[in-house]
């Protein structure tokens, strides 16, 4: 590894204009001030803000149509059914599943795959392999660990690049008759990396494995269509794609998830209950119960149509346009050594600066008014594979702006000068 070899990014041409200004008027929090300073927030990998119709729609299911759904036969039950379950529909047809039946709504993508980790995973025994790699979200690595120790199972780790790539030829030898599963990010969380995963899932199916996509880093940023990917599980959350907390989405093929046992137990996914035996509910609701998560389900159904308004060619040049000038603007500062140099990555920039440790670095650009995040971004393989404790990580969305990445130099700066 060569922590002096900075690299370089050219600025993609774009489409067409992307009115910034615009998009950033529809969210509140973006024109607050913190310590006095203009927010500067590029902490977009953990969650993004809210546009005012999520912010709008939530307040309006709890001001006029909050009930309980698929219980009640009164009007304002059936109408807060109807709202939730065309949810289901829009996550549909944004993902492009075949069926609304293989929409599972989830608190997230942790919540997701432990879904199939015990689901799916409960028939894995000694002769099966679950394959990762080395770039993956603690919740992309836990749950298999876990699965893995009550079957026994062998974790197999497909190994990174020191540019933070995917080694594409270790994953194809690791591959063999005995891969069950892989499990892959789409998006690395703590590199940007972007991997080939549609190359991926295909060989991986050719060897008759299933394939699990995380995909919470890369729904707001590209198109996703799950039935051109090949995948078999496709997993997201709705806080990082401009919707609430505490809701996401599990995309499974129905032939799958009919023959998988229920995650959980209780109301909403049984058909009829006796002491001797129950009968599970159809899908989606046999992954569903209890009382779900319906204001947040409404909210993810207002992120839908907001990202629905938009060309996701143009947002991706957008913000590949803001990487290129980040990445530029790191490679002459003296004493920034970015991780995560691949070639092909989404809009952040994970990086360190002389010997100041990121949470202090964070710490500094926060009086500036600048939201970064820092520390190992529940990534701790790869932060022991770079050899460093923690980054700094600067994740940009399409309501960031060009100046907004100038100012993060600009307290880059001033930071390094008073630290010296």
């Amino acid at each position: 590894m060569n922590p002096e070899k900075k690299p370089t990014m050219d600025a993609p041409a774009a489409p067409a204009p992307f009115d910034v200004e615009s998009v950033r008027r529809e969210f509140p929090l973006l024109h607050d001030t913190m310590r006095g300073r203009p927010l500067v927030y590029l902490d977009n990998a953990a969650t993004t803000q809210k546009p005012q119709a999520v912010i709008e729609a939530i307040d309006h299911y709890y001001r006029h149509e909050n009930a309980n759904v698929h219980r009640g036969v009164y009007q304002l039950s059936e109408s807060a059914t109807e709202k939730y379950e065309a949810v289901r529909d829009r996550v549909k047809a944004f993902i492009n599943a075949r069926s609304r039946n293989e929409v599972i709504f989830t608190r997230g993508t942790t919540e997701a795959i432990n879904l199939v980790a015990s689901s799916f995973g409960s028939t894995f025994g000694q002769e099966d392999e679950i394959l990762i790699s080395a770039m993956e979200h603690h919740s992309n690595i836990v749950p298999w660990q876990l699965l893995a120790q009550r079957t026994g199972a062998t974790l197999r780790v497909v190994p990174i690049s020191e540019h933070g790539e995917l080694l594409t030829d270790d994953f194809h030898s690791l591959l063999c008759e005995r891969t069950r599963l892989v499990a892959l990010a789409h998006v690395s969380n703590a590199l940007g990396t972007i991997n080939p995963i549609a190359e991926l899932i295909a060989a991986a199916r050719d060897c008759g494995a299933r394939v699990l996509i995380d995909g919470a880093q890369a729904v707001a940023h590209t198109r996703v269509d799950v039935q051109q990917l090949g995948c078999d599980f496709y997993a997201f959350s709705g806080h990082k794609m401009f919707g609430p907390t505490g809701i996401g989405v599990l995309y499974g093929r129905e032939q799958l998830l009919d023959a998988m046992p229920p995650y959980q137990g209780g109301g909403e996914m049984i058909q009829r209950v006796t002491f001797e035996k129950t009968d599970y509910a159809e899908l989606p609701h046999k992954f569903e119960a209890g009382t779900p998560h319906i204001a947040g389900t409404v909210g993810l159904g207002a992120a839908l149509d907001f990202l629905a308004r938009f060309d996701f060619e143009a947002i991706e040049h957008h913000e590949q346009r803001l990487l290129a000038r980040a990445t530029a603007l790191a490679a002459d500062f003296p004493g920034l050594r970015i991780i995560g140099t691949a070639r092909h990555k989404a809009a952040v920039l994970s990086f360190l600066l002389a010997d100041i440790h990121a949470h202090d670095l964070s710490t500094l650009l926060d009086h500036e008014g600048i939201a970064v995040r820092a520390g190992h971004h529940c990534a701790m393989p790869v932060m022991d594979f770079f050899r460093v404790p923690a980054t700094v990580r600067a994740s940009f969305a399409l309501y960031n702006t060009e100046a907004e990445v100038d100012h993060l130099f600009d307290a880059l700066r001033k930071v390094k000068q008073l630290w010296n």
